[in-house]
C-alpha cells in the first residue's frame, strides 16, 4: 500500500513539529490505527472513496469514542450508525459540533473547518412506504449526507393510495437513484420502477404484523420484483441502501464533469 505524497508529507511535518509522536506515525504510515478495542482503516477513502463508518451497535460508549478520536485525529469525515443515546451523549460531550439524528441513530461530524466545502451532488430521490419507515430512511438519508449528495425525502406514498405515488412521480423524473423504503408486503419499489430510468434501491422494512416475518416477506417481494431497474439491500438496511445511492451518483456526477471538459 502506498499513501499519497502529500498525506506522508503531512505525516512528517506533524511528526517533526512533535505532534504526534513516532508510534502514531508509524501506524498512520501503514494505513491503520491499533487500539485497545478495534483496528481503525484510516486508508479506505484512498482505496474506497469514502472513510470509514463506524457500526455502533455492540460497541461500549469509550470504544466508539475512541474511534471517532482515531478517526478525527487522522482528519476523517465521520459517521456512525445504529447509536445508543448513551454512545451519542458521550460523543456529543467530546465533539460538540456532532449532528445526532434521534430517529435515524445516527452521528455524522462535520468536515474540520479547516477542510474544503464540498458542494453537495446529483440528486436521490428518497421514498418511504408508510410513515413507520422512517427510521430507516432517515438513516439513508444522513448517510447521504455524510456522502456529499443532494437528497429529496418523499413520505408516505405506498401502494394503498396509489394516487399518492402518481402526485409525486414528477419529482423522481431528474433522479440519479431512488431508494425506496417499505416494509408489510413490499410492493412499492417494483410500482415505482416502472415509472423512473434510474437504478431502484429497494430497502425491505421490519413494518408489518405477523406474517411479514420481521421483513422478509417485504424483502422476498423485493427480490421477485418484476421491475428491472429494481436491486434489493439487506432488511432495515437504510445505510447500505444510502451508500450504493451516494456512489452511483457520484460516478454520474465525476461522468457528467469529465464530459463538459
Amino acid at each position: 500500500m502506498t499513501l499519497p505524497r502529500e498525506h506522508i508529507e503531512q505525516l512528517l511535518v506533524q511528526f517533526q513539529s512533535g505532534e504526534i509522536d513516532l508510534a502514531a506515525a508509524t501506524r498512520q504510515l501503514a494505513g491503520s490505527d491499533q487500539l485497545e478495542t478495534a483496528h481503525v482503516d484510516v486508508d479506505r477513502q484512498r482505496r474506497c472513496g469514502f472513510t470509514e463508518v463506524v457500526y455502533c451497535e455492540g460497541k461500549s460508549v469509550g470504544s466508539v469514542v475512541e474511534i471517532f478520536k482515531s478517526l478525527t485525529s487522522h482528519n476523517q469525515h465521520c459517521l456512525g450508525t445504529r447509536v445508543s443515546k448513551e454512545q451519542a451523549t458521550a460523543l456529543e460531550e467530546c465533539f460538540p459540533n456532532i449532528i445526532y439524528n434521534k430517529t435515524a441513530r445516527t452521528v455524522r461530524l462535520p468536515r474540520p473547518d479547516s477542510a474544503e466545502e464540498v458542494e453537495p451532488v446529483g440528486k436521490v430521490s428518497l421514498l418511504t412506504a408508510g410513515t413507520s419507515d422512517l427510521p430507516v430512511a432517515e438513516e439513508a438519508r444522513e448517510t447521504l449526507y455524510w456522502m456529499d449528495c443532494n437528497v429529496e425525502l418523499i413520505v408516505d406514498i405506498g401502494v394503498a393510495g396509489p394516487h399518492r405515488l402518481r402526485e409525486q412521480v414528477h419529482r423522481l423524473q431528474d433522479s440519479d437513484a431512488v431508494i425506496v423504503v417499505a416494509g408489510m408486503e413490499g410492493a412499492l419499489p417494483s410500482v415505482v420502477g416502472g415509472y423512473v430510468d434510474c437504478p431502484v434501491i429497494a430497502v425491505p422494512t421490519s413494518v408489518g404484523y405477523g406474517a411479514a416475518f420481521g421483513g422478509v416477506a417485504a424483502l422476498l417481494g423485493m427480490l421477485n420484483s418484476c421491475a428491472s431497474n429494481v436491486t434489493v439491500v439487506n432488511i432495515d438496511a437504510g445505510f447500505k441502501g444510502g451508500y450504493i445511492a451516494g456512489l452511483i451518483t457520484h460516478r454520474i456526477a465525476k461522468a457528467r464533469k469529465n464530459a463538459s471538459v
